[in-house]
């Protein structure tokens, strides 16, 4: 799955040459030279330079630490590098998010090992470990000299904390938090009482720590660190699992990225709310020099179907249900029409979009922006994801309360009344809004799904007949205005000519008409010549959408063309278009929101959940079209009438554990 070719310290990295006198350069790295650890509670993203330049504490959506990724000088970093010009390749420890960033020197070689602890305690949040980051220095062979370089900045570097020393370490306090290094290297706190720094040889097998907690010191003893490594490695082995045999949903070439997909998205679901951060970072560009800077940290409900697939597929069952619960709590606390399309990891509503004027930005794409006003758009599409989510949870074996589907019918009436107003669509523009067409085809699912389900079960009440006729409605209307003659192909929105939008490529996906209609295949096709690059990366949409610039490809588009391409039976193709795709994926198997076409490299917040799930959704398609030779639309494989069900669909009130 990985490239291993290694990465030369040069002008893009931090660099250290043999003189310790001589002045650190920081400068940006690739994203595709990023490495990411987590506890499900927050991550921090390490580079092949050993420098950890994000981590947000004590959770993913706090105010960051360290913040070198959006601004090199001011941002902070934790790094630990040879002294000497080096030579480093990153990979994972098999099936697990501990990572490993090996250096080569002339001198001898060594392995900065990062991990932050996972264990059923701390998973549950009942946990007395604080969040940690824990560092293992080992030298394999020879003698090489590392240098450490700490320099913490809280709350998005608007905060200096003083670095004083502590019994075990230094200690980095501000106002009202502080981090504390425990380790056996020698750190001395910097002059201006900002930093600390230390330099320790290594000779072949010997070892060093450096745990970096936060609010209160973890003691430093090296044997319990061998045995909380131990303890971490284990955990991620037992929740991937290893499905090599006949029963693999995803086996053959893909297996591996499939796999660390999978790890991806565990690092990305909260571990007390099962709620999915769409990605762990915020404000890195679509376009380098541009404005499309957003703060991904938080939950979107569009991702809920597909990540209900995904989990339940892969066996993640428990996943799947936290999550299931979770879009129902969201919507049992708003009006229908008021269903916020985004949400806090802690169900708690998306802080106001805020500048951060004294960062610079990656690369100097400034704006830096926290929050996202993405949660006042009214979002029609995300209905359908909504019941599409609940209804793949009860195929999966999740059965629904009488609660759960009051709610779910007061989603559906809504949905009557409003499916034709104009909305923000799932790109969340900022300009007018428009008749989406694909917000409409979501509708239309809402509508669809909750009437299969209302058939399947004898003793729910519903107003199906005025559902059906609703239904009706959206159909018709996608299809006279939603299709064009002259482009071959669904357009972005009514009335809107030719314009295209790569989410007409869900169409099929979701069942609103078969795969092999002849107007599937004018947008596949369509998509193809208008939407995609030379090298096979597909664009969002045409048209103007409130802001200056263009985004880069969005990588989840490729796989959604993917997808519509196995599901027409045009498997060649399909896998072909696949293995491209994953080219640009990182040496660790990472993908970020897009692709630059000229340079080729990532674009976008990383890792993006959305991403990850459209690989792992294609990967299933494809390899479902290769066993069966059947092409189906998701949530279409089995109905619910013929027992794609595990159980009943409806549990009594007082069943619910």
């Amino acid at each position: 799955m990985t490239r291993d070719e290694p990465v030369i310290d040069d002008r893009r990295s931090i660099r250290a040459d043999s003189d310790p006198d001589l002045t650190v350069i920081m400068q940006y790295k690739p994203l595709e030279e990023y490495g990411l650890i987590g506890d499900g509670n927050t991550v921090a993203l390490v580079g092949r330079d050993g420098s950890i330049d994000w981590c947000p504490f004590p959770h993913v959506e706090s105010p960051s630490v360290f913040a070198a990724l959006l601004d090199a000088d001011r941002g902070g970093h934790f790094a630990v590098r040879p002294t000497q010009s080096f030579e480093s390749v990153q990979q994972y420890r098999d099936r697990t998010n501990v990572l490993e960033t090996r250096f080569r020197t002339a001198g001898g070689n060594a392995t900065v090992t990062d991990f932050m602890p996972v264990d059923e305690a701390t998973e549950s949040g009942t946990g007395d470990r604080p969040p940690a980051v824990y560092r293992q220095l080992g030298c394999e062979d020879g003698s090489i000299e590392l240098a450490v370089a700490f320099e913490p900045r809280f709350d998005y570097a608007r905060e200096v904390p003083t670095v004083e020393p502590a019994s075990e370490g230094v200690v980095a306090a501000g106002d009202d938090e502080r981090v504390i290094v425990s380790s056996d290297v020698p750190l001395e706190p910097s002059a201006d009482g900002h930093a600390a720094d230390a330099t320790v040889t290594l000779e072949a097998g010997e070892t060093r720590w450096l745990v970096l907690s936060y609010g209160e010191a973890i003691p430093h003893e090296p044997s319990s660190h061998w045995e909380t490594l131990a303890d971490t490695v284990d955990y991620w082995r037992e929740w991937t699992h290893d499905c090599d045999g006949d029963d693999c949903p995803v086996g053959g070439p893909w297996h591996d990225f499939a796999v660390r997909s999978s790890l991806v998205l565990k690092l990305l679901l909260h571990r007390e709310t099962g709620a999915v951060c769409a990605a762990p970072t915020t404000s890195l560009p679509e376009d380098l020099g541009g404005v499309r800077n957003w703060d991904y940290r938080f939950n979107w409900i569009r991702d809920a179907a597909f990540t209900v697939r995904v989990l339940s597929e892969l066996g993640h069952l428990k996943e799947a249900r936290s999550y299931f619960e979770l879009c129902l709590d969201h919507c049992r606390h708003h009006d229908p029409e008021a269903v916020p399309p985004v949400y806090g990891l802690n169900g708690e509503e998306v802080p106001d979009e805020t500048v951060l004027d004294h960062l610079s930005g990656y690369e100097g794409s400034a704006p830096v922006r926290i929050g996202n006003e993405a949660k006042n758009q009214h979002q029609l599409d995300v209905y359908g994801e909504l019941i599409l989510a609940i209804y793949e949870s009860v195929r999966y074996g999740e059965p629904m309360t009488y609660d759960d589907w009051s709610v779910m019918c007061d989603l559906i009436d809504y949905v009557c009344e409003g499916w034709d107003e104009p909305d923000a669509g799932i790109w969340e523009v900022r300009s007018d809004h428009e008749q989406f067409v694909y917000s409409k085809v979501m509708c239309w699912t809402a509508l669809d799904r909750g009437i299969e389900l209302a058939e399947a079960a004898d003793d729910l009440s519903a107003p199906v007949e005025h559902w059906r006729s609703c239904r009706d409605d959206v159909r018709r209307a996608i299809l006279e205005q939603g299709y064009s003659e002259e482009a071959d192909s669904f357009v972005r929105s009514f009335g809107d000519g030719e314009v295209l939008d790569a989410s007409n490529l869900l169409v099929p996906i979701v069942g609103f008409l078969p795969p092999d209609d002849a107007r599937v295949q004018g947008t596949i096709d369509a998509t193809i010549e208008r939407l995609t690059t030379d090298d096979g990366l597909v664009r969002r949409y045409e048209g103007d959408d409130g802001l200056p610039g263009e985004a880069s490809p969005f990588v989840v588009c490729s796989f959604w063309l993917v997808s519509a391409l196995a599901l027409s039976g045009r498997t060649d193709e399909a896998r072909e278009r696949f293995e491209a795709i994953l080219d640009y994926a990182s040496p660790l198997g990472l993908l970020a929101e897009g692709i630059d076409p000229d340079s080729g490299e990532q674009r976008g917040n990383i890792p993006q959940a959305y991403s990850h799930i459209g690989l792992l959704n294609s990967a299933l398609y494809l390899a479902a079209n290769d066993s069966s030779g059947e092409s189906v639309a998701l949530g279409r494989n089995e109905s619910l009438q013929d027992g794609g069900s595990s159980g009943a669909i409806v549990r009594r009130p007082n069943d619910r554990g």
